[in-house]
């Protein structure tokens, strides 16, 4: 049996890496993360969250994404599950559909769209939704902010409507969590949630 591929997503702030990666560990699964995951990944995602970095179109930035995110299923996400290794990302389409999709104002259905071309149609098994309010995100985001975390309220407000509204849209591949908490109260609940939907025979 192919293994599984849980993405977990969430908006800047929410906590979602530290859940990624503590979800990977408790599954014996293999952690990664977009954009990024392979060499050419990682050059592409400090070209985009550079704050730095020459300013970028958003639709430039759409597509560096997506290419990072084709190398990146090509390279470790499809041989890993061919190898019936779990895999755990940290974001996946859902991220650019919510973040340039939505809070860039592209368009969620053309996002979707390339999103699909670069991971030649392969989609999440599973989605964990870290879901936490905007006023709480932006403390936790803190002063030493990226491109992207600098891109303002209404922007972040409008990336997390997004996430909601997806989850509702498609509650049977979604897992909503609280992300409130502390680490450890949420990353129980993630498991918990996990587990219900793969059951513990999910763990490697």
């Amino acid at each position: 049996m192919p293994g599984h591929f849980i993405t977990v997503e969430g908006p800047d702030g929410s906590g979602k890496s530290t859940q990624a990666r503590l979800l990977a560990e408790h599954l014996g699964a293999i952690y990664t993360r977009e954009p990024g995951g392979t060499k050419l990944g990682e050059k592409l995602r400090n070209m985009v969250l550079d704050p730095n970095s020459e300013a970028l179109s958003d639709h430039a930035e759409a597509l560096m994404i997506a290419a990072a995110r084709a190398q990146h299923v090509e390279e470790v996400v499809i041989p890993a599950i061919e190898q019936d290794k779990n895999v755990v990302s940290d974001r996946f389409i859902e991220s650019s559909v919510a973040y340039q999709g939505y809070g860039r104002g592209l368009g969620p259905e053309k996002i979707l769209e390339i999103s699909l071309f670069a991971t030649q149609n392969l989609q999440a098994d599973l989605i964990v939704l870290i879901d936490i309010d905007a006023p709480l995100a932006a403390n936790r985001r803190g002063k030493n902010l990226d491109r992207i975390e600098k891109a303002g309220d209404d922007f972040h407000s409008r990336v997390m409507d997004a996430y909601r509204m997806m989850a509702s849209d498609d509650p049977g591949r979604w897992v909503v969590i609280d992300g409130s908490g502390t680490v450890n109260e949420v990353s129980r609940k993630v498991i918990a949630g996990v587990e219900s939907r793969l059951g513990k025979h999910a763990r490697d």
